[in-house]
């Protein structure tokens, strides 16, 4: 059995040891199935939101709330 090789979101380099690999979620594609997304532990809290998934939402909301 292969196993895939995870690459780390914070740093961007290959997670060597399954123990030091923490799944953060799933990001879907436009074509495919989408990959999972990958962190080494000590780089977890360097990995945040996409910027895009949040900044184009709120600009809808804020386009709401000012419409008269």
């Amino acid at each position: 059995m292969t196993t895939l090789a995870c690459i780390c979101r914070g740093c961007g380099q290959p997670i060597a040891g399954p123990d030091d690999a923490v799944h953060l979620g799933h990001e879907d594609a436009n074509s495919g199935p989408g990959c999972d997304i990958w962190a080494h532990r000590v780089h977890v809290d360097l990995v945040g939101p996409d910027p895009d998934a949040v900044r184009i939402p709120a600009r809808v909301l804020v386009a709401e709330a000012l419409r008269p």
